[in-house]
This record gives C-alpha cells, structure tokens and sequence, in this order.
C-alpha cells in the first residue's frame, strides 16, 4: 500500500513537472512571436508564465533550449493544422496545390491551430535573429522550411506535374513571399493574390508532357 501511494505522488509530481514544461513553452512561443527572440528576455518569460526560475533551468540550461523546444512545438502543432486544412479545402490534388494558398490565407487571419494574431512567420523571424546557418536555432528553422518544401513537391507529384521538384519550389517562393508581404506590408490578401500566380504556374506544370 505504502509503495502504491508513493508510484502515485510521483506520478503526480512528474505530470505537475510536465504541465508546468508545457506551460513555460507556450508562454516562450507567445512572447517570442509577439516581441522577437532576443528581445524577449528570460525574466519577462517567467513573470508571464508565473514558474519558478529553478523551474525553467530544471527544463531548459540555456535560453537557446527553451527557444528551440518553442520552434518544436510550433513545428508540430502547424505542420499538422497546414496538412489537415490544405486536405479539407482541397478535393482533388491540383485543387490541394492551391488550397495551400487559401490556409496560408486563414493562417495571416490569425484562424492556424494555435489561434494566436499573425506576427509573421516564427522560423522566418527567428531564422534573421539567428543567422549563423551553422546555429541550432537556425537548423530548426531551416528543417521547418525543408519540410514544407518536401509537402508542397508531394502535392505536385500527387497533381501530376511534369517537374514536382521545380513546381514544389516554385509555389514555396510565393507562398514565403505572400508570409512575408502580408507580415511587413499588413497585406491581409497577399495569400490570395500568390493564388492568382500559383494557378498560372500549375495549369502551365500539368500541361507540359513529363520528360
């Protein structure tokens, strides 16, 4: 019995442990979103959270830690809100090449998975504060944009472009510049406005014969 009850405070400890990580996560993401990477300083992160700074340092030995486990989680929750919207509006494959468009569009309206105002793009931003290609936090950036590149191909395959590779790529240009555009300009329409040049691009890959 005393074994039992001492399993299930530990558990309970290690949940608590959990929950408090997570919190202090989603609080970092937030705060580097909204005021920038560097700017955001580990004190601010912790009177917003409301953690304990041994807490932090429990999880996280570095700052650099914390903003790489907020990128993580980041990566994760999008990645898998972009893919279940782009496969919700789009019903056949070449309508899902321009579906990205149109999420990318509730993305700049602030309707992604985590619902928080658009501030740009995180890995864009995070990638201009860290610009050391060879950095950690710029890795992760870069693996986030590798990622959607490998997506958007897939789609194209899937489409039947001539050349997926170049068509992927292509309507990544624009997908980025769109981000960019309605981050810097508060151009809300810039995603549907890449659409228009996106279904030039596409018509022209699907009726060029394959090599």
């Amino acid at each position: 019995m005393k074994r039992t009850k001492r399993v299930a405070r530990e558990r309970e400890r290690q949940g608590a442990g959990s929950d408090r990580r997570d919190h202090l996560v989603d609080t970092a993401l937030r705060l580097f979103n909204r005021n920038g990477f560097h700017a955001t300083g580990i004190d601010t992160i912790l009177a917003e959270s409301g953690v304990a700074k041994m807490t932090l340092y429990k999880h996280f030995r570095t700052k650099e830690e914390l903003i790489i486990a907020a990128l993580r989680h980041r990566e994760a929750e999008w990645l898998g809100w972009f893919d279940r919207t782009v496969r919700r509006l789009g019903r056949t494959p070449r309508d899902r090449l321009l579906a990205v468009f149109d999420a990318l569009g509730r993305w700049i309206r602030g309707e992604d998975a985590g619902g928080a105002a658009f501030c740009g793009c995180p890995f864009i931003n995070v990638a201009g504060e860290y610009a050391d290609p060879k950095h950690p936090v710029h890795a992760v950036a870069t693996g986030l944009k590798r990622q959607v590149v490998a997506y958007v191909t897939a789609l194209a395959r899937e489409a039947g472009a001539s050349d997926p590779e170049t068509l992927g790529r292509q309507l990544c240009l624009l997908a980025e510049g769109a981000v960019v555009h309605a981050h810097v300009a508060g151009d809300a329409k810039a995603a549907k406005r890449a659409k228009g040049a996106a279904e030039v691009l596409i018509a022209a890959a699907l009726r060029r014969p394959r090599a």
